[in-house]
């Protein structure tokens, strides 16, 4: 069947109780009640065993998703609809350079830790079916050149995620795969026998209503209402999504006019009264950077996405407890203070903080600041009480959470359809036969780095592999085989 959507059309007036054409035609277009109805009909060109796969949403996991169920089935026919622009969110992801994965997490054990929501189910075969490793395979494959930064994070060598978008674009293209923009999948149900798939498509722009059956349905449609109504019309359940990957507001004003200075690694650990046991997930170690609101960079990523359900439901406030010294004991830190008085004792402490903090002057002077030292006071000057202040405020500095910023480069949430009720190995629903989901439509989520693109291509390779070889069976049922 070419799905390109070369059309007989045909119109005339006709009420919704005439305008049954099931028979005769898998699609069928109508415009408002208000108006004369509009049909258009696609004739069944294609023979009685050819099936249909309908993929909602036009992002990673169901682009890659759509591939892989045409590369594994060929005549299986495959439509994705999306409302909006296809691959949008990897256009802008990374800076507009696209993370499309991690290359340091070969292990899947290691791999599955990078999940807040997901990390216990992903220890099984999800990323042995196709894991960072397959993934950079396929695009390399497939033209685009890939490059892995210090901290894993993998770019293509170009720069820019058009490299990416435009692979993906063409070889589904290459696959036959048809893509329909401007259009929104707005309710899901199944025929009596359960084994079809009924559709209403709305195009809002036209005002048209499209009527399809599918014989396979993949919901991708990221963390959008629209994917989980879809779900949920086929009885799953809905976890509430909020969300995962933000900044913290600060409340304190001195340290946001630092806006700029980084630190290379901190620990930094999260209290909420909500929380009563500690989590081990609340303190996380890597680099961070102070912005004019407050505080943000992997290691503050990393604790929006573990809290992320304890930060909404404390209405983002909270204590952050950071050490800015992480690679010296406070012991130690003491006799590197002791030491340096002595040494420098004729100079002004802002002009002289010891070499091993590494620390840059405006961040020395807040420091000092909330010791209540001036910064024109002399080394000599300074007891050795506020010597082991400063210490001890440099290894436990308290801020006081105020709120969540947004991240720029990503906005994930945690929420969705539950792990529970999806058979990994396959991507399919334990509820509903032939339905299957992948990405950020399920309650999944990871941290930064390229993790939440991961699991979009290994969602979508798993459901497309499934999906097409369920279509090969048939075909050769049908067959007589």
């Amino acid at each position: 069947m070419n799905f390109t959507l070369a059309r007989f059309v045909f119109q005339f007036a006709v009420s919704l109780d005439t305008a049954s054409t099931r028979s005769n035609c898998k699609y069928l277009l109508l415009t408002s009640k208000k108006r004369k109805f509009t049909t258009a009909a696609i004739p069944l060109t294609h023979t009685s065993s050819e099936e249909l796969l309908v993929v909602v949403g036009g992002g990673a996991a169901g682009v890659y998703g759509a591939i892989r169920a045409k590369t594994v089935a060929p005549k299986l026919n495959v439509v994705i609809i999306e409302k909006g622009k296809p691959l949008s969110k990897v256009k802008i992801s990374g800076g507009g350079r696209c993370n499309v994965t991690n290359g340091h997490c070969a292990d899947k054990m290691i791999l599955a830790g990078h999940y807040p929501r997901g990390h216990k189910e992903f220890r099984g075969s999800f990323f042995s079916l196709h894991g960072p490793m397959d993934t950079m395979s396929w695009f390399s494959d497939h033209g685009v050149e890939l490059k892995t930064e210090d901290d894993g994070r993998v770019f293509p060598i170009s720069d820019s995620s058009s490299s990416v978008i435009d692979c993906l674009l063409t070889e589904a293209k290459h696959r036959g795969v048809v893509l329909q923009t401007g259009k929104v999948v707005t309710t899901a149900s199944s025929d009596n026998a359960g084994r079809k798939f009924l559709l209403k498509v709305e195009k809002r722009t036209m005002n048209l209503v499209e009527c399809i059956e599918a014989d396979y349905l993949l919901i991708a449609s990221g963390s959008s209402q629209q994917g989980h109504r879809l779900a949920a019309q086929l009885g799953h359940s809905i976890v509430d999504s909020v969300p995962s990957l933000f900044t913290f507001k600060i409340a304190d004003s001195q340290l946001t006019e630092l806006s700029g200075v980084s630190f290379p690694k901190v620990i930094a650990k999260l209290k909420l009264e909500n929380v009563q046991r500690s989590s081990p997930y609340l303190t996380q170690v890597g680099p961070m950077l102070v912005t004019h609101w407050g505080l943000s960079g992997p290691v503050i990523l990393r604790l929006s996405a573990w809290g992320a359900r304890y930060l909404f439901s404390s209405c983002y406030k909270g204590m952050l407890t950071v050490d800015f010294v992480p690679d010296l004991h406070i012991e130690d830190m003491q006799s590197i203070l002791s030491q340096h008085k002595i040494r420098f004792a004729k100079q002004k402490v802002l002009n002289s903080c010891p070499p091993e903090f590494c620390l840059v002057k405006r961040f020395w002077k807040y420091i000092l600041g909330r010791e209540g030292l001036s910064g024109d006071t002399l080394w000599a000057s300074v007891s050795n009480n506020s010597l082991i202040s400063i210490a001890r405020l440099l290894k436990h500095c308290t801020l006081e959470v105020a709120g969540k910023g947004q991240f720029k480069d990503e906005f994930v949430t945690a929420g969705g359809v539950p792990l529970s009720e999806i058979s990994l190995n396959t991507m399919e629903s334990k509820i509903h036969p032939r339905l299957f989901f992948a990405g950020e439509v399920l309650n999944v989520d990871g941290v930064t780095g390229g993790f939440n693109f991961q699991n979009a291509w290994s969602g979508g390779y798993i459901a497309g592999t499934s999906i097409g070889k369920l279509s090969n069976d048939a075909t050769l049922k049908n067959r007589g085989f």
